[in-house]
């Protein structure tokens, strides 16, 4: 599973980085994906939607065993 979400995430990246932002991979373990926001995405207000209504949502419509998202 963790290669699926790699290949999502890769799809991602190229948008947060045109931001001046990224995402980086952390964990995978039992439906629920860790990443760590980087750069712009790191302080950014709107860093939660980004989480969970773009980078959650994208990986839940690939990925039906995903069950959650989240940032450390």
């Amino acid at each position: 599973m963790k290669e699926k979400v790699e290949k999502i995430l890769a799809q991602i990246r190229p948008n947060l980085q045109a931001d001046g932002g990224d995402v980086e991979l952390v964990n995978v373990k039992g439906g629920v994906v860790t990443v760590r926001l980087k750069g712009a995405c790191g302080g950014c207000p709107m860093a939660t939607m980004t989480l969970k209504h773009g980078i959650e949502r994208a990986l839940k419509e690939e990925i039906p065993e995903v069950k959650e998202v989240v940032a450390v």
